[in-house]
């Protein structure tokens, strides 16, 4: 992905709210399927990841885009932003 798109993308982005969120079961097929259809719907969301430290977060958020073939725009504190285009659109 070129850097001017992923700069659009996370100024886009900055005024989106989570659309999903983590529970402490972590990422289940369930919360995989509830993704997939957020980025089929909007193509660019933001994901809450509640894991208690950085390298669990990046782990997380490192198997949600490979699960899902998104792409990581972002990662700040707790909330992931992604984005998957869809080719429907």
């Amino acid at each position: 992905m070129k850097p001017e798109l992923k700069k659009q993308l996370r100024a886009k982005a900055h005024a989106l709210k989570p659309v999903i969120i983590t529970g402490q079961a972590g990422i289940s097929p369930s919360v995989l399927l509830e993704i997939n259809a957020a980025l089929d719907h909007h193509e660019l969301i933001k994901v809450r990841v509640n894991a208690e430290d950085r390298e669990q977060r990046k782990e997380m958020s490192e198997l949600i885009c490979t699960e899902t073939q998104a792409e990581l725009i972002q990662l700040i504190g707790h909330v992931i932003t992604i984005y998957r285009e869809n080719s429907d659109k």
